[in-house]
């Protein structure tokens, strides 16, 4: 019978599959980047890529306090966000879409992201690797505030000009209501 393996053992393993998505992260946000049209966005990019590469750093300190050799396991989780965002940004959206439809390809890497630290840092906690569970923490924090970050330009105004040029004729609410009414009205009187 084969020995069964430990919550050690899936930590390490958790942690290569994060070492490998920071990676993968790396190659991809620069391109996301530069697919932004809203100068704040693409900054937020800019800076959480910047932050990516200090989350790398980090993990390799994660896993010299572990004794164990920095190395990557494919993460497949990442690879398929990234490729979303990839065939996101081949639509041809109006800008305000393509930044809209940015920040959610972003804010679900993001949220991969919080759901694998938040597991690291229990684990790291549970086995008492103090060292690692400070600078997973410290990962985590930073994975929070650009999620954040990404809602609040969402929020300010790129999610509101995406739906304004979706809907450009409903840009004044009582006018579009009025329309609208006498739309149906004149369906109805159709039939």
């Amino acid at each position: 019978m084969a020995e069964m393996g430990t919550l050690h053992e899936a930590f390490v393993d958790e942690l290569r599959d994060t070492y490998d998505a920071e990676k993968q992260l790396t190659k991809a946000l620069p391109k996301m980047a530069k697919a932004a049209n809203s100068p704040e966005l693409r900054g937020a990019i800019e800076s959480h890529l910047e932050e990516t590469r200090h989350q790398v750093e980090r993990l390799e300190q994660v896993f010299e306090s572990l004794d164990e050799k920095a190395r990557g396991k494919h993460c497949d989780g990442i690879a398929g966000i990234i490729q979303e965002a990839q065939a996101m940004m081949q639509e041809n959206f109006d800008e305000a879409t393509a930044d809209a439809c940015l920040i959610a390809a972003a804010q679900r890497a993001e949220h991969y992201e919080m759901a694998a630290y938040g597991t690291l840092v229990a684990w790291a906690q549970a086995m008492g690797h103090t060292e690692a569970a400070k600078l997973l923490q410290q990962t985590l924090d930073e994975e929070k505030a650009a999620d954040q970050k990404l809602s609040g330009l969402a929020e300010s105004g790129i999610n509101q000009s995406a739906a304004d040029a979706a809907h450009p004729e409903e840009d004044d609410e009582p006018v579009a209501a009025a329309s609208g009414a006498k739309k149906r009205s004149a369906k109805a009187g159709r039939r």
